[in-house]
């Protein structure tokens, strides 16, 4: 199995466009939010190094990287972009019982770093990802409703894998789940504060192919100026592909799993994406 590369090229070289370091334009979410923190900055000279930012800033689906995977669901409506504060946000929007929402045979319509250099991970590899979300117009859950989970962030196994984690709505909260490990945690208890609102998460990993990686987990919600380590789990083998597989890469957007209008699950759901960053921790 691949080992780790180190990345020596940066990802400004992959688009000019490409903003690398330092805080990203887009400060500013909806509502006038603030969607970076206060105290030091993960771009600091002293902090990770930035490998890949993806803000959204020239108003594209792509943020200007030409290999950035964008959506295969057919629908207009299905990936776009609207502005954001000071800046723009991208939109995946997936309803149940439309082939044109569907995508891979699936519902879903997501984004993802497979054809980006450095957007993908390989054992060795210790990285830190972060994103911002929206969960725009969210219907709640209430008893009697459907219990399915609405997947929105991946660190994804190639060749078809199941995903190393995923975070998802589940219920009226979010969890982080690793599936092949059967390991699974709340770390947003209650989202209907938030809904319409940016969240804030940092996953950690160390990629390993034995029982010495690390997950963990962090959040920063509305009102609060800094992460806060909400689940980790240490010691465990994070890169676990069942089928032969040298990297993985994120996926970001809205897959929805085992879902139908039969089922009764809400027909239509939106989530907005912001503020993608990849960052190498091995690197301070």
């Amino acid at each position: 199995m691949r080992k780790s590369t180190r990345r020596s090229v940066t990802a400004a070289a992959l688009a000019g466009t490409l903003t690398v370091a330092g805080p990203t334009a887009a400060q500013a979410g909806q509502n006038g939010e603030s969607r970076t923190a206060s105290g030091p900055s993960c771009a600091e000279a002293d902090g990770p190094a930035t490998l890949l930012t993806i803000d959204y800033g020239n108003g594209t689906p792509t943020s200007g990287i030409p290999d950035l995977t964008t959506t295969h669901a057919t629908a207009a409506d299905a990936s776009y972009v609207v502005p954001s504060g000071a800046d723009h946000a991208v939109v995946h929007k997936v309803t149940l019982g439309d082939p044109a929402y569907v995508s891979d045979g699936a519902p879903r319509s997501e984004s993802a770093t497979n054809d980006v250099h450095e957007g993908t991970f390989v054992v060795g590899d210790e990285q830190r990802y972060e994103f911002s979300v929206l969960l725009k117009d969210w219907k709640p859950f209430r008893p009697g409703d459907s219990e399915s989970g609405d997947i929105i962030f991946q660190g994804k196994h190639a060749g078809g894998n199941l995903p190393s984690f995923y975070l998802m709505t589940k219920r009226n909260g979010i969890a982080f789940r690793s599936p092949t490990l059967d390991l699974q945690s709340t770390v947003v208890d209650d989202f209907r504060p938030h809904v319409d609102r940016w969240m804030h998460f940092r996953v950690d990993v160390s990629w390993t192919d034995d029982d010495t990686g690390y997950y963990r987990i962090s959040t920063r919600l509305p009102g609060a100026s800094q992460f806060t380590l909400r689940q980790a789990y240490e010691n465990v083998r994070t890169f676990h592909p069942v089928n032969p597989a040298e990297f993985g890469y994120l996926k970001w957007g809205l897959y929805r799993p085992g879902q139908s209008l039969e089922k009764g699950d809400v027909p239509t759901r939106t989530v907005h994406h912001d503020d993608i960053r990849v960052l190498d921790l091995s690197r301070t």
